[in-house]
């Protein structure tokens, strides 16, 4: 049996014909690669380096339950995934669902909400492992003019961009090739991760550093904080934190199982997540507090970098610098995995004639969408170098609009699950919840994070403080692509319009046809 990535033509194509296989590498990795791939994409290390800070400057000690309440709408929209996973098993996954759902348009641009989503998040991968590679050299250097080096916006520039080209090459390569790599990057995470978690508890106990504070259990209660604005930007950023774990699914077509292997992969993935996220941000807060100046989290000097500031004093020169090296392999491992979602959605998207069709070509011998994957890293490339030569709090600013994008794409899954299954909600008491409440309910969440965000992000105070003509350089960035993302498509529409009219991919369309 094999798979033949084709491309139909739209004179031949009616609704319900289906397309062929794409040509992905089946049966690549089972349960626990799965997990670990979601692991690594959502880079547990990197985000708490990213946004501990940030998001203890919105919600102060109130910052884990922000951390919980982000994890309700993420598993709300998980069991979504699951159950049209369950059903279509395509490495499309929002793409090819919300088209299924709601028709063609509404469907490309969710396709294009992850695209996008993605490209951001890697270019912010990229700046923060380019800033651990060169901490991590002056440390074992003992030099701080090595440090510095990444100070300088030539070096950094070049440095993330050889980054950006080495994750491009090892995701190129294939899967086998992905996941060997991510064991040992997602098991150095973990680890490091523990060892900070008992150091820091050992730093409270004795009352090391002045903002040192007791455990509250009012910590976990999201509705003790003051602000509704604060949290809401809060819970944007604890969204984002969340984000990758649907990696999983958009690799189902490589998966063992694939109808159900993903979602569980999925699951496990974020229960990890939560508990990691949980017990760090509590260890953090009992050691250093929530404060605004010295080594308190929210501090604004170190807050969007957390574990730069708290590596040496927290855990002594030796093990500082492993946690350098943790969150520089977090980066770097979600780096490499962050290409698998926006390489194979663009891979569904071109197969269904919504993109140009050499996007659909997969190599011979790696079985990946090659050419989706080396623009992928392109766009990552010429993104970021941009928007760090535009502004010097781009990581901020860009960390802020992803959490719209993330709200924007996972609520059009969310609603498509209940739209797509609604014949089968009154069949039981489970495809009621899981098919129909659960996904809504979610899709509603996110919704609201995502009106109020928008609102809030007009402000040039939201996010880093900066503005373009005014306006809040967050709002600019994350309307403005998703807008680039209506003009794209009206020029696709207008290209090759088999697609929009529903000629290609319907909601009666089999997804997938292996070809014997």
């Amino acid at each position: 049996m094999t798979q033949t990535a084709m491309r139909p033509d739209a004179r031949d194509t009616a609704p319900g014909d289906g397309v062929r296989g794409k040509g992905l590498g089946g049966n690549s990795i089972g349960l626990l690669g799965s997990a670990v791939i979601g692991l690594s994409t959502v880079a547990p290390v990197y985000c708490l380096t990213s946004t501990l800070g940030s998001t203890a400057g919105e919600v102060g000690l109130h910052m884990p339950a922000v951390f919980l309440a982000g994890f309700l709408p993420m598993l709300l929209v998980a069991f979504a995934y699951r159950e049209l996973n369950k059903a279509v098993p395509d490495c499309g996954t929002s793409f090819t669902w919300t088209v299924k759902a709601f028709g063609p348009h509404v469907g490309w641009m969710c396709g294009w909400g992850l695209v996008i989503a993605t490209v951001i998040v890697l270019s912010n991968l990229a700046g923060v492992a380019t800033t651990y590679f060169w901490l991590l050299a002056g440390e074992i250097a003992g030099s701080d003019a090595i440090a510095d080096l990444d100070g300088d916006k030539a070096v950094h520039i070049v440095t993330c961009l050889a980054l950006i080209a080495a994750a491009t090459a090892v995701s190129y390569r294939g899967m086998t090739t992905t996941k060997g790599v991510q064991y040992a990057l997602v098991g150095l995470q973990l680890v490091v991760l523990a060892l900070f978690v008992v150091l820091a508890l050992d730093k409270a106990r004795t009352g090391a550093f002045p903002g040192h504070t007791d455990f509250s259990w009012s910590w976990l209660n999201p509705f003790a904080v003051d602000s509704f604005a604060s949290f809401s930007a809060g819970l944007s950023l604890s969204i984002f934190m969340y984000w990758g774990w649907d990696t999983c699914l958009t690799a189902n077509e490589e998966t063992v199982g694939s109808d159900k292997t993903p979602g569980r992969a999925a699951l496990i993935a974020m229960v990890v997540l939560v508990g990691s996220y949980l017990v760090t941000g509590v260890a953090a807060q009992m050691a250093v507090g929530s404060g605004t100046h010295g080594l308190g989290l929210a501090n604004p000097a170190t807050s969007d970098n957390v574990f730069a500031a708290l590596a040496g004093p927290v855990m002594g020169r030796l093990c500082g610098i492993l946690l350098f090296a943790a969150v520089l392999a977090s980066a770097a491992a979600s780096l490499q995995t962050t290409f698998i979602p926006v390489a194979r959605t663009v891979l569904a998207m071109s197969t269904y004639q919504a993109l140009p069709a050499s996007y659909a070509r997969v190599h011979e011998r790696y079985r990946t969408p090659g050419r989706a994957t080396v623009t992928a890293g392109v766009a990552t490339g010429v993104f970021y170098a941009v928007m760090s030569l535009l502004s010097e709090h781009v990581l901020v600013d860009t960390i802020y609009a992803l959490g719209l994008m993330i709200c924007f794409y996972y609520a059009l899954t969310a609603f498509a699950c209940a739209w797509y299954f609604r014949r089968d909600l009154t069949r039981s008491a489970r495809d009621a919840l899981f098919k129909g409440f659960f996904p809504v309910l979610g899709g509603i969440l996110l919704t609201a994070v995502f009106g109020k965000t928008l609102y809030d992000m007009w402000d040039p105070a939201y996010g880093s403080g900066s503005a373009v003509l005014g306006v809040g350089s967050v709002f600019v960035i994350g309307v403005g692509l998703l807008l680039l993302g209506a003009v794209i498509m009206l020029v696709m529409r207008r290209r090759d319009p088999a697609f929009f009219r529903g000629r290609v991919l319907t909601a009666g369309t089999p997804a997938l046809v292996v070809e014997e």
